[in-house]
């Protein structure tokens, strides 16, 4: 069995000046980021590198639509390095462009296995949620069928992963809060996970030991985020991609995808809607250690017995970011029926690693639980 995969090149950087001087980014790049950023980044810079604003292209998480115009926009441009600087959104678009070939999208879900890197790849997230930038996943939104699917291949993984937590200052706290909260649900369900390791585990609970100390700091400095805790936010969502690379996520990233496809919820917004319900879920059909695990580790962070570890984490969870129910977005009864039908029969990659098996009537009676 595998213990961890890890094929990027993980490199910090203190001030934004000096990511642009070390990597040397120049006119024969090309980045991929939005308008704000490239000006802020590279303003000052003699040579600025070609650029693809993803902000001429939509916004929001990336739909099929936005990721063909992106394919056929870049299918005539020629560079050395391809660098995205972003969010999740931007990334993934980075890792699908850096393996285009001039084909359409769906050539490409369709043949992942003649997929090839074009040209190295460095990703540079400016949120602290995803973890993308040590992935190989990228997921797209496709509007034509209502559902978000995800792109998968080792062609995708970044060469270089560059972190400067001065690029996350001007996050906008939603942004923050919904990231942030993306990245413990990763930590949380890669430890989970039947495919997890002692290698994935360091990670993930050292992750989800960062992300409540962060949390528990900002609410002792009246909800301000520091440089330093920047710094520990970051590096965090990079261990707990780190984790869920290799033991991947499970029933709550598959029950958020129709979520976010239909009704556009962000993404680490509709993870945390149906969180406290999977887990409660998976202690009430628990038969293996893991989760006890888990709930001895955030008995400690929070000072609690562990038999209400798993209620404690949803309320302090509450402090960072109320959680709505899923009329509040809109939902509809009639809609439950149709996720849960749809999480069964296109999200199996994620289901395998669900630490309780969930058939279609468990996810549509946890829909329930949330509506």
């Amino acid at each position: 069995m595998r213990q961890l995969v890890l094929k990027t090149n993980i490199q910090k950087y203190g001030t934004v000046k000096e990511f642009v001087s070390e990597l040397q980014i120049g006119k024969e790049d090309l980045v991929v980021t939005n308008k704000r950023m490239y000006g802020d980044i590279f303003a000052g810079c003699e040579e600025k590198p070609q650029a693809l604003f993803r902000d001429d292209f939509g916004g929001g998480e990336p739909t099929d639509v936005m990721v063909e115009a992106l394919l056929q926009k870049v299918s005539g441009m020629e560079f050395k390095r391809i660098i995205g600087i972003g969010g999740g959104a931007v990334m993934d678009i980075t890792k699908i462009l850096a393996v285009s070939c001039g084909k359409p999208l769906q050539w490409m879900y369709d043949n992942k296995e003649k997929l090839v890197k074009r040209a190295p790849m460095i990703l540079v997230p400016t949120t602290c949620g995803t973890g993308s930038e040590v992935t190989n996943i990228g997921v797209v939104n496709f509007l034509s069928r209502g559902q978000k699917i995800g792109l998968v291949s080792d062609e995708m993984f970044a060469d270089t992963a560059a972190l400067c937590p001065a690029l996350l200052s001007g996050m906008p706290y939603s942004v923050f809060a919904t990231s942030s909260i993306d990245a413990l649900i990763h930590a949380i369900e890669s430890v989970l996970s039947p495919g997890a390791t002692d290698y994935t585990r360091i990670f993930g609970y050292q992750a989800l030991d960062m992300i409540i100390y962060g949390y528990s700091m900002a609410q002792q400095e009246g909800g301000k985020i520091s440089n330093g805790l920047w710094d520990i936010f970051l590096t965090a969502s990079n261990f707990a991609g780190i984790s869920f690379g290799t033991a991947g996520n499970g029933a709550v990233h598959a029950m958020s995808f129709p979520l976010g496809g239909k009704y556009h919820i962000p993404h680490g917004e509709s993870c945390y809607l149906v969180l406290d319900a999977v887990l409660k879920y998976y202690r009430e059909n628990n038969t293996k250690p893991e989760l006890n695990i888990l709930e001895h580790t955030l008995a400690e962070l929070f000072h609690c017995p562990e038999e209400t570890a798993l209620e404690e984490l949803d309320h302090f969870l509450s402090g960072v970011y109320p959680r709505k129910r899923l009329h509040e977005y809109g939902v509809t009864h009639e809609d439950i029926a149709e996720f849960a039908a749809n999480v069964i029969s296109t999200q199996q990659r994620l289901l395998k690693n669900s630490y309780v098996p969930v058939d279609e009537d468990a996810v549509r009676s946890l829909y329930e639980s949330v509506y």
